[in-house]
């Protein structure tokens, strides 16, 4: 063989497995599968929390386009976060019923008891109905064994959190006008994340969506707001940053009648209550939206962590927009769970969602014996 015959195979094997290794490279990223379930729920965070940042899975990559995400069934979340909220909040009713299995229940016990649900966050009144009504049944009907303790327990828990309380979310509208919810709250409940919450919530139950950010006021409110949106096909209404609330509410509650969607779903700025002209905007911005159509549900979103010191500021919006729900998030393992039965009281609304970790998809629709059968699990 000739010198240069031999450089002409070589140069031909060179191109054969630099072509096969090619190949075998853009075959490989065809059949790569998907991160897990619990990877892909870090990346939906990641992204909402930093629209401006790559996919940490897709860095030096281009982004996906039209990939639309299928939310997970409420239904399904319900009996996946039980077992959530038995491990954080199991300590209120291990704690009660340890007393409730005494051989002797003492003043000094039923001390202990008012302790442990004040301790809870349960409030005062609620506490003080509860022990009246035990320490009542448990001497009229003759309770004598941790069983029978247990199961009059959990028929007063499932009574002062309200079985009976209608929790319905009330998304769609009459006379061919869509639903249109409106979610307010504190800076720095979640309030934002609960909104693309409750779009996936609406979306996984077949209905049509439309998001507006009236939060004009947090430059990445609205992006933030965008993002939750895309990742399952939902449009977004917004106005310049810094412009009026009012305005882009009934902007998108318009396009929501003119596109006969479902929902439309209005986040609003953080309002701190002491700031009394941020508090009549809001107001405001209920007004003009109600020019286009009827507000069906007004959400407000509380910070399970803060209990007793999240009332006040309740109070205050509760006034200024006629709360109609309450969307309690954070209840995990720093939060106190009778802090559901004290924001009712002190409404008189119901909880009607509570959000359990930092999934997509951790918001669910808040089950009274659900919740009860947790806190004694």
């Amino acid at each position: 063989m000739t010198t240069s015959s031999l450089i002409l195979f070589i140069a031909i094997a060179v191109a054969v497995v630099v072509l096969g290794v090619g190949i075998a490279f853009v075959l490989g990223r065809n059949k790569a599968e998907l991160p897990p379930t619990d990877v892909l729920d870090h990346i939906t965070e990641e992204t909402i929390k930093h629209p401006e940042h790559p996919e940490p899975h897709l860095e030096g990559e281009p982004a996906a386009v039209g990939v639309i995400e299928r939310p997970e069934a409420p239904q399904g979340r319900i009996v996946r976060l039980r077992s959530r909220l038995a491990r954080s909040q199991g300590s209120l009713g291990r704690g009660l019923l340890a007393i409730l299995g005494r051989d002797k229940l003492d003043d000094d016990a039923w001390e202990e008891i008012e302790d442990t649900l004040l301790g809870a966050d349960v409030g005062v009144a609620p506490t003080q109905e509860l022990v009246k009504n035990l320490r009542t049944r448990l001497r009229v009907e003759g309770v004598d064994s941790p069983e029978a303790a247990r199961s009059v327990l959990r028929e007063e828990l499932v009574s002062l959190v309200g079985a009976d309380l209608d929790r319905t979310l009330r998304s769609s509208g009459n006379d061919d006008k869509p639903g249109v919810i409106l979610v307010v709250g504190v800076n720095g409940t979640g309030k934002t994340t609960t909104v693309g919450r409750i779009a996936r919530v609406l979306v996984a139950e077949d209905k049509s969506v439309l998001l507006g950010a009236a939060d004009t006021f947090r430059a990445a409110a609205a992006d933030q707001l965008q993002t939750w949106g895309e990742r399952v096909g939902v449009q977004t209404v917004r106005g310049p940053e810094g412009g009026d609330p009012a305005s882009v509410g009934f902007e998108a509650v318009e396009r929501g009648i003119a596109e006969r969607i479902d929902t439309v779903l209005v986040d609003t700025a953080g309002r701190l209550h002491t700031k009394s002209g941020l508090m009549d905007e809001l107001g405001k911005v209920k007004r003009v939206i109600e020019k286009q159509a009827p507000v069906t549900e007004v959400l407000l979103v509380i910070d399970a962590t803060t209990g007793q010191n999240g009332l006040t500021p309740a109070r205050v919006f509760s006034e200024v927009v006629d709360v109609t729900g309450i969307v309690l998030t954070k209840l995990d393992g720093t939060a106190k769970g009778g802090i559901v039965i004290a924001v009712q009281r002190e409404l008189g609304v119901p909880v009607k969602f509570v959000g359990l970790g930092e999934g997509a998809d951790d918001l669910a629709p808040f089950e009274p014996t659900e919740f009860v059968d947790a806190l004694l699990a």
